[in-house]
């Protein structure tokens, strides 16, 4: 195994410890709760932003012709995951916990349709399971917080 795939794998996984963290605050921690709430989607929102970036980063390799998407697209789409990711910050619970799900699930439909022929097998493997992951993270905190 690479260095990096080694890498990938380890900060990927430590990564869902805060979603995990925060959801667990939510549940069982009632004085707290508010509180870890409003970190678990600011979190969410800046994996999201952290994720976006990456396409960023294609967009610039001018040198490398080896786009998976055009530059422009790679572009846009690093916008468009990082405003959307940023907005519903803005917004109630209640849109919170319908948009990010759906924004982790079209981040990683993007990866696999898009960018697939450019991100190495292992990462797409490791994406699905850190998304699975995420989104089951996001489905509980929806479902406890709309439970009275």
């Amino acid at each position: 195994m690479l260095l990096i795939q080694k890498l990938a794998v380890l900060f990927g996984v430590a990564g869902l410890a805060p979603f995990v963290a925060t959801l667990l605050i939510m549940m069982f921690w009632k004085d707290m709760s508010l509180i870890g709430e409003k970190l678990f989607y600011l979190y969410s929102a800046g994996i999201l932003a952290f994720m976006a970036g990456a396409y960023w980063t294609i967009s610039m390799q001018v040198e490398e012709r080896s786009y998976p998407v055009s530059p422009v697209s790679a572009m846009l789409l690093s916008q468009f995951f990082f405003l959307a990711a940023a907005l519903p910050l803005l917004t109630p619970w209640q849109v919170q916990a319908v948009v990010f799900p759906l924004l982790y699930i079209l981040l990683f439909l993007t990866d696999y349709r898009a960018m697939n022929s450019y991100w190495p097998a292992w990462y797409i493997h490791l994406r699905l399971l850190l998304t699975t992951v995420v989104v089951a993270c996001q489905v509980i905190a929806a479902v406890w917080l709309y439970l009275p």
